[in-house]
């Protein structure tokens, strides 16, 4: 539908365009609607027949009811119309078994209905405008509801606006569930599933978990909305399937595909009437994305989308941006083939996302077979929450990553999903429920205790695919056999699963367990349980640890856990001597030791880590003994940490930091430099391992604690009084009559602002004539700029002579009958309205922060609380009163009062508050941060500190005439820190107040460059350590290329010496021939490389020879055996070198860092992935492709050999 035509539509409408309007010609008008290219629709029924009796439906679409009526401005109308559209939604519904939704228009007003017992109710509505603006959000609001488009692909902001807990299609389903469980919520398996939903997440979140039906039906809507969507992901058709099917599962159990789909807490909907009904519905609404590609983790933007902000932040719940996890993942994770990945805290599944992407594009460069690939992931990339919801949520990431194509090829064999339910902090968990041979898993719940709990075999668990078969059987075939005489699991299951003779009698004894527990109707959830529980114990056997642990652990602080999670965390905090002293100790939070007991249970020694942590991690005291490394059994190696702080935007409320580490037998202490990261980062849900907007530096930390002060100024700094609300206390004068005021008096009322709360903003103004001496300028956050003050507002303040505070109560405020009447009247309101224990004089002068200003210092210095930078004037009315938006200070001389403003200003002041900030402060509060830094009392006979007060006093008296380019003070303080910024007093300033604090001078020349963000084009030096590179006399750089099968068609390496630059030689052996033989081509590359060390061996000169990953050694010991030790012995892996001492923000690839050495490739668009398309057109007769391979083998050796010198020169 052309605009045009879509605004004249909407303005018949909304505003019935064209005069009066019949129903019929609305109806008309909201089938054209509806047939907009937007929603997808082909045809729109109209007048269908509903019933026996020759009712017709106005409009019907889909599984949709559309009464329309002629207005509905009357709320009779709407209750009338209602109950005729009820009839027709419960007819079709029982004509058609499906459920249906009814919508109740007048072209304005659309409201959305759904059914329950027969009657309607309502869900949600919208209230349309005119033009194109009102026809694009009434379409959408209508897609929502009908469900109609197709092949929407789900990026964020596709999911946000049509699942979104802001969307129509989210309040309909949101509406139905809860309609389900307002009716069924008594039912002894909702009443069940329910309580194991809350005690879960109270042992996960503590305090900051709220038991709200709310939040259990957020968490059901979006479990059950995963579930549908892993169907969706693999290409089955959830519209064909039953909700039965879909929330249990069967057709991943059918395909050979377990821990996809499993009974859980959330499927409580199926036992309940009408709850098939709403699954059908919710399927019918995910059908209308593209599941088949997705390049992130989709699941976090669902969960963040649903779950409202301020419930998310209660919970502590802020998921990782993709491009942080893509980068963690990359610098972790150094051989994804052969590695063994857990994340203990998966979440969504974001770190597992990209670590299941990053082996297959190994797999695919190392020519690994699908099949053989698909055998692997499952044991390489696991991940474990104690979250239901996100467990569910990062089974469907874990597919989402797997890729439709992988998941439906016929090669893929059998899988298992390796995302655990588990607490792998392991606050309650018997740590002896997997004993030397056997899983032992208790069957008790609630008050009911069986004697004989469920055992396994622990070799049973080696193979999770077949082990998560062989539970799913056994919970089956006991529920089937309840009420019999059965009491073996099948001779069928025992064959396929090749279970040994010697396991089937104590699997026999689950059997019968289990068949009780269904007698006994607590058949819940056991495979679920089993499932979960099992893995994570049988990863924290010493023989079965990990190589990598990654993520980012639950940010719980101390104070919001609950009291018994307090003495548990204290206790194991102090048995790791975490626990420092008693007064900060307690500003620790769960992340610490999560990644402390995460590394205990299921880090092998030699494995490394990567978290995303709480900045403070990195640099508060009272983190010490963890920064130390030695743990419960464990010790740590710390690498140096990235510092995130100065990404903008904030990823997470609180400053964070990324540690690195690895599990040795002698423990090193976090190294007191951080790799910084700076710069604006790629949008949230960007996939790049790369973050080209971000520039690093190592730089040292500074460790202290939050109570550090170390400038004696903090003392003498207070804040102003809190003179709220305002509509009591600031005023405007009042126009006076033709008679005047008396002398000494001053009319005036409340001035007003658009800023006002309720309940004060709907309060009408007070007015009145209060005594001249009692109405004061008071200065407020937004009055101060730097070096500048504005104009002042005025308040009525009852601070007499003596600095008394007076109020009504007070006898001696009757000596003022004009403030006496004020006072009186805005305390009256206050005790009406207000909902504190304080008075209003309570209020004003809470902590004395109002009585402390009298009598006034005759100069004071202020500083404003809030914002990002401070901005510092000074004040020399002696009258003037002081808000709690500002701290301040009386000065002795004008002098020091300059002096102290000169710093505050500086333009590097915020900078070096930063690493100084409190845990957890959003760097929009640096108020007190700044008397952290060591900011010296002023001297007069220090020609310093003079010439700071100096230059101080020019650049104000400067500012004080500089034209105000906006009545809004933020663009005011905007525009006068670009002047200090840029000009050359406000530079000099900078590096007079960084001489004082003993920081390095700006360079103007690099301060005053333009930095235009680009690709990360340097590496850092981490390490002093020598790196092993001492220069031989011959070097060997050896690269090989090999095809999708792994058989390796070409060796090469380059021979130099570093005495004799230019000479190199290179030497390669090959053939594009598809029928070589590997092996003999192996051993005359190892007669050639051989031929060149015995040559240089014979003249008692030193050889080495150099390599870029594990690739080279592992095809040379596979081919040529012990025949090629002597050439490995001399062999060095350049890249493990780089990875050991150098930080890459760009990633560790030969061809992200060699071109930092100068290194170039001739073939465009030749790299390791396409080479095995070059090597079939060479086997198939292509000389030139066969030329560009040799000529890109020889490339890369050649980057290989230019690297290495430059990491001889630090890499710099």
């Amino acid at each position: 539908m052309a605009m045009s035509t879509r605004s004249e539509l909407m303005d018949r409408l909304v505003t019935k365009a064209g005069g009066v309007r019949s129903e019929a010609t609305i109806q008309s008008d909201v089938r054209m609607l509806l047939l907009d290219a937007e929603l997808g629709l082909s045809d729109v029924q109209l007048e269908s027949q509903v019933g026996e009796m020759h009712r017709r439906i106005d409009v019907e679409v889909g599984c949709t009811v559309i009464e329309v009526k002629k207005s509905l401005a009357a709320p009779s109308a709407i209750d009338n119309a209602t109950k005729q559209l009820a009839d027709y939604v419960t007819t079709r519904t029982e004509e058609m078994g499906q459920r249906y939704v009814g919508i109740l228009t007048d072209g304005a007003l659309w409201i959305a209905f759904h059914e329950v017992e027969g009657r309607l109710a309502e869900a949600t509505r919208h209230t349309a405008l005119v033009g194109e603006v009102g026809a694009t959000a009434l379409l959408g609001w209508l897609e929502g509801v009908l469900a109609t488009k197709t092949h929407v692909r789900p990026t964020p902001s596709e999911i946000e606006d049509r699942l979104g807990a802001q969307s129509s299609s989210h309040a309909l389903d949101y509406a139905t569930l809860a309609a389900l469980y307002e009716e069924h919520r008594g039912e002894p398996t909702v009443q069940l599933k329910r309580a194991l939903w809350a005690d879960l997440l109270r042992s996960a979140l503590g305090t900051q978990f709220t038991d709200s039906d709310e939040l259990f039906l957020d968490h059901t809507l979006l479990v059950n909305s995963a579930e549908i969507i892993a169907h969706l992901v693999v290409g089955i058709d959830a519209t064909e399937l039953s909700a039965d099917t879909l929330l249990a599962g069967e057709k991943f159990t059918e395909a050979g595909l377990h821990g996809v789909v499993d009974r859980d807490f959330f499927d409580w909907v199926l036992e309940v009437p009408g709850g098939d009904g709403f699954v059908t519905a919710l399927a019918r609404r995910l059908s209308r994305f593209d599941w088949s590609a997705v390049e992130h983790d989709v699941l976090k933007v669902l969960y963040e989308s649903v779950i409202k902000s301020e419930i998310r932040k209660a919970l502590g719940e802020y998921y990782t941006p993709d491009w942080l996890a893509n980068r963690v993942v990359a610098e972790v994770i150094t051989d994804p083939l052969n590695q063994r990945v857990v994340d203990p805290s998966c979440g969504s599944g974001t770190f597992v996302f990209f670590a299941v992407r990053r082996f297959f594009d190994a797999a695919a460069e190392q020519g690994v077979p699908l099949g053989e690939a698909m055998r692997l992931v499952s044991s390489r990339v696991m991940g474990i929450d104690l979250h239901p919801v996100a467990v569910a949520l990062a089974r469907v990431t874990y597919l989402l990553a797997l890729g439709r194509e992988r998941l439906t090829s016929p090669d893929r064999g059998s899988l298992s999903v390796p995302i655990y339910l588990g607490d792998s902090l392991g606050w309650d968990q018997d740590e002896d429920i997997l004993s030397v041979d056997m899983l032992v898993i208790p069957t008790d719940v609630g008050d009911q205790f069986f004697s004989h709990p469920l055992r396994f075999p622990s070799s049973l668990l080696e193979d999770a695919s077949r082990f998560d078969d062989l539970v799913e059987s056994l919970v089956a075939e006991s529920g089937r056999a309840a009420g019999s005489k059965i009491v073996t699991l099948s001779k069928g299951t025992v064959r396929r699963l090749g279970i040994a003779e010697s396991d089937v009698p104590v699997l026999n004894d689950n059997f019968v367990r289990l068949k009780q527990l269904h007698e006994d109707n607590r058949d819940h959830i056991w495979s679920y349980y089993i499932r979960n529980i099992a893995r994570p114990a049988w990863l924290s056997r010493e023989e079965n640890r990990v190589d990598v642990l990654m993520g980012n652990p639950p940010w719980l602080s101390y104070r919001h856990m609950t009291k018994d999670m307090q003495q548990q965390f204290k206790s194991m905090a102090k048995a790791r001597e975490f626990w420092g002293k008693e007064n900060t100790a307690t500003h620790q939070d769960l992340a610490g030791l999560f990644v402390a007991r995460a590394v205990e249970r299921y880090l092998k020694t030699g494995g490394r880590l990567g978290f995303v942590v709480p900045n403070s991690v990195i640099d508060r005291d009272y983190w010490a003994g963890f920064r130390l490394g030695e743990f419960d059994g464990a010790r740590v190696r710390f690498a140096i940490p990235w510092d995130m702080r100065r990404v903008r935007p904030h990823m997470f409320p609180r400053g964070s930091a990324v540690i690195f580490g690895e599990r040795v037998l002698k423990a090193r202490a976090m190294p007191s430099q951080a790799v910084v990261w700076r710069g604006r980062a790629p949008r949230r849900h960007a996939a790049l391992e790369v973050a080209a907007g971000l520039d690093q530096a190592l730089e040292p930390l500074t460790v202290g604690s939050d109570d550090d002060e170390l400038s004696a100024y903090h003392k003498r700094f207070a804040q102003g009084a809190s003179l709220v609300p305002r509509l009591l206390c600031r005023v405007e004068p009042a126009a006076a009559s033709a008679l005047g005021f008396p002398a000494g008096m001053v009319g005036v009322k409340s001035a007003r602002s658009a800023s006002e709360k309720p309940p004060w903003k709907s309060l009408p103004p007070l007015t009145g004539t209060v005594e001249r001496q009692f109405v004061r300028d008071t200065y407020l956050g937004e009055h101060v700029v730097p070096f500048r003050t504005l104009t002042p507002d005025t308040f009525v303040v009852g601070l007499d002579e003596t600095g008394t505070l007076l109020h009504g109560d007070d006898p001696a405020i009757d000596s003022f009958p004009g403030l006496s009447n004020w006072v009186r009247a805005s305390e009256d309101l206050w005790v009406k309205h207000s909902s504190g224990a304080m008075t209003l004089a309570e209020q004003y002068d809470y902590r004395g922060k109002l009585t402390q200003q009298v009598p006034a210092p005759p100069l004071r210095v202020v500083y404003s609380k809030s914002g990002m930078h401070v901005a510092a004037a000074l004040i020399d009315d002696g009258n003037a009163v002081i808000d709690h938006a500002l701290y301040w200070a009386a000065v002795a001389t004008r002098s020091e009062g300059d002096y102290l403003v000169g710093i505050l200003n500086s333009p590097s002041l915020t900078e070096l508050v930063r690493p100084l900030m409190s845990y957890g402060k959003d760097e929009r509060h640096i108020d007190k941060a700044v008397w952290k830094l060591p900011i010296p009392l002023f001297n007069v006979d220090n020609p310093l500190h003079l010439d700071i007060a100096s230059l101080s006093s020019d650049i104000a008296a400067e500012l004080a005439t500089r034209e105000l380019k906006s009545d809004y003070f933020v663009t005011v303080r905007q525009d006068f820190r670009e002047w200090l910024g840029t000009s050359p007093k406000g530079r000099r300033l900078d590096n007079l107040v960084r001489e004082l604090l003993g920081e390095p001078l700006l360079d103007d020349a690099a301060r005053d460059a333009v930095v235009t963000p680009t690709e990360p084009t340097t590496l850092l030096r981490l390490t002093s350590a020598p790196l092993g590179l001492d220069p031989v006399d011959v070097e060997i750089d050896l690269d090989i290329e090999y095809d999708e099968e792994q058989r390796v068609y070409l060796w090469g390496f380059l021979v130099g010496r570093p005495s004799d630059p230019g000479s190199e030689r290179y030497v390669h052996v090959g053939s594009p021939q598809g029928d070589v033989d590997p092996v003999g081509l192996a051993a005359e590359f190892l007669a050639e490389i051989e031929t060149v060390i015995a040559a240089a061996a014979a003249v008692g000169e030193s050889v080495r020879v150099y390599h870029y990953g594990p690739v080279e050694r592992l095809f040379i010991e596979r081919l040529l055996g012990d025949a090629a030790a002597p050439v490995l012995d001399l062999a060095t892996d350049l890249l493990a070198v780089v990875r050991e001492h150098f930080f890459s923000a760009a990633g560790y690839g030969l061809k992200k860092i060699a071109p930092l050495a100068g290194a170039v490739w001739r073939t465009e668009g030749l790299n390791g992935r396409t080479a095995h398309e070059w090597v079939e057109r060479a086997r198939a007769g292509d000389e030139q492709a066969w030329g560009a391979l040799v000529d890109y083998n020889e490339d890369d050796v050649r980057a290989n050999q230019s690297l290495r010198t430059l990491l001889r020169g630090d890499g710099t």
